[in-house]
């Protein structure tokens, strides 16, 4: 999988690969996601990377740091590098939202534990086994990334 335009399977996620690092002299990845409600992934740092949010549709609860933002259609929130954030679709019709990355680490995340969208819409929701989360911190942590707590709660 090189080209921009595949479609992956990311966790409980549909991810679009929309604009690779590597495409740009400046290094940014576009990502477009289709998540359902109640999608977060666990609470985390990108030590290298800020982490730009933009919600196209839907209602998104991010958390950055020690604060708390409901995003709606338009709305751009950052994740600075550094900081701990996670996300929670809270719409029942689910999201749909960018994310903008300079750098690597992200992406290649996301390629590592995806798997190819084999058919329209979301995969089959599953929850992680305690493998899956050993599995998503080692890689993630291969790319700069720390998984530092637990995903958001209703």
């Amino acid at each position: 999988m090189d080209a921009t335009g595949d479609d992956l399977w990311f966790l409980d996620s549909r991810v679009t690969l929309r604009r690779l690092a590597r495409e740009g002299a400046d290094g940014v990845s576009i990502l477009e996601h289709q998540s359902p409600l109640g999608d977060s992934p666990p609470l985390h740092v990108h030590h290298h990377e800020d982490e730009v949010f933009h919600v196209i549709s839907g209602r998104v609860r991010l958390r950055t740091g020690d604060q708390e933002r409901l995003a709606g259609p338009g709305d751009t929130v950052l994740a600075p590098k550094g900081v701990a954030h996670t996300y929670r679709v809270e719409s029942l019709e689910g999201a749909r939202f960018l994310t903008m990355i300079r750098g690597t680490g992200f992406e290649t995340l996301v390629r590592e534990v995806a798997r190819p969208a084999v058919r329209p819409g979301l995969p089959d929701p599953t929850p992680p086994s305690p493998s899956d989360i050993q599995r998503l911190a080692a890689i993630a942590a291969r790319n700069a990334i720390e998984l530092v707590g637990p995903p958001l709660s209703a």
